[in-house]
């Protein structure tokens, strides 16, 4: 991409703008306040709430896991990563509006439109990120990577206040809606598709797609698959890009289950109710963004690699200390201290992929990024549904994150980032 696109300011905040605009669906819908709703209204217990949106969580990432790395591949070869990108977006949006229409006892019902909607939500994030080497000039990657991140929390944290002010705290919530059933809370995710569709727009009018890679007319399919032969061809050659995404495969898994399950995890062992839960979502998405934003200028400094073990560290000690809290004082302490690092963790690994991949095949590579992400993510929210449900506890479930973050750091420690970025010719 050209160096004026990287230095142009309102294509990098269109970018950025992007994760305010999709990051209420893993707030209110993943995080805070459906799933919730799910494993306590619409299962039949909490237990087996619990179970079954692990088993959506495992679907829809084996799903992810599959398709990414082709079409990213796809993608590059044929000029789609927006057209991808706003497909994935749709996808997401009515998704999010069908959750809506379910009442509780539905269960395969709201799963199945819970599992399509995350779907969109992350194969959309493939097409997004590879535009981050794109849109960012390689000096200040790390920080304009915190600041999506640190975007996205704020757009988490606007969308929960509306949220609780609107629809859950109200004795009589606005446009008309019930409490009946529950209508006012599944409304949530209505407010989640019209957010996503209103705040995407400044990505895809204003930020510009490279397409001098694309192939001619009648070789798109032909090139993909070569371009994936040739890069696991070419696979020693990438050999610190294997080394960190079969890190991030085990720590990223970790960060996911702990997303997936703080809403349930909080409303079940602890209590919390819609309204407290609600503000415990705004304070942690307070902290994070704080963190993404703040952190991101060291990434420039320390390097991604430096500081996602920082990061890991905190998310450790974060994890340790939900597992074993005697109160609701110490789940707080937690969740600010997952805030806090979270962010980071995330910003710092998108930035890190972003230096190691080469020019020519970025949406691919994002497509590896996505599927290291995904391969596994089953995985740590699978074991907390079977600890869960053999201990009958979900402090017994969430032990599993503890160790996916302790593996993911010992691989981490193996990665050259310079070796990667010289690697990558950039």
């Amino acid at each position: 991409m050209s160096a004026k696109q990287g230095s142009d300011s309102r294509t990098i905040w269109s970018w950025a703008f992007f994760d305010f605009a999709n990051s209420p669906f893993t707030t209110l819908v993943v995080t805070f306040i459906y799933s919730k709703y799910f494993a306590q209204v619409i299962a039949p217990d909490d237990i087996t709430g619990t179970v079954l949106w692990s088993r959506g969580v495992t679907v829809s990432a084996l799903v992810v896991a599959g398709l990414s790395p082709f079409l990213g591949a796809l993608a590059d070869r044929g000029g789609y990563r927006k057209r991808f990108l706003m497909m994935a977006t749709s996808v997401c949006i009515v998704g999010s509006v069908a959750l809506f229409w379910i009442p509780p006892g539905q269960v395969m019902t709201a799963l199945i439109c819970f599992v399509v909607a995350n779907i969109g939500f992350e194969l959309g994030m493939v097409f997004y990120n590879a535009f981050l080497p794109d849109v960012a000039p390689p000096d200040r990657i790390g920080r304009i990577s915190g600041y999506g991140w640190a975007l996205g929390y704020l757009g988490g944290l606007l969308a929960l206040i509306v949220a609780l002010v609107t629809l859950v705290q109200p004795e009589v919530p606005w446009f008309g809606l019930s409490k009946e059933a529950g209508q006012n809370i599944r409304a949530a995710t209505l407010l989640v598709a019209v957010w996503f569709a209103v705040f995407s727009v400044p990505m895809f009018l204003w930020v510009k797609e490279d397409k001098s890679q694309v192939s001619r007319k009648g070789r798109i399919i032909t090139d993909t698959s070569r371009q994936l032969r040739e890069t696991f061809r070419q696979i020693r050659e990438y050999r610190q890009i294997i080394r960190f995404l079969l890190a991030r495969l085990l720590y990223n898994d970790g960060l996911v289950t702990i997303f997936q399950f703080a809403a349930i995890y909080a409303g079940v062992v602890f209590g919390f109710e819609f309204e407290e839960l609600l503000v415990f979502g705004i304070v942690i998405n307070v902290m994070s963004g704080l963190g993404a934003f703040g952190l991101g200028f060291l990434d420039d400094r320390l390097g991604g690699k430096r500081l996602i073990q920082i990061s890991l560290v905190g998310l450790v000690l974060a994890t340790l200390m939900a597992v074993l809290a005697p109160s609701r004082v110490w789940l707080w302490a937690a969740g600010i201290l997952v805030g806090i690092f979270a962010g980071p963790n995330q910003s710092a690994s998108r930035s890190l992929m972003g230096r190691f991949v080469p020019p020519d095949k970025e949406n691919e590579f994002f497509g590896f990024f996505a599927f290291s992400g995904k391969l596994t993510a089953f995985l740590g929210p699978f074991m907390l549904g079977v600890l869960t449900q053999t201990f009958e506890s979900m402090r017994a479930g969430i032990v599993v994150v503890l160790v996916l973050f302790a593996l993911g750091m010992i691989l981490l420690a193996r990665v050259d980032e310079q070796e990667g970025i010289e690697a990558a010719g950039r």
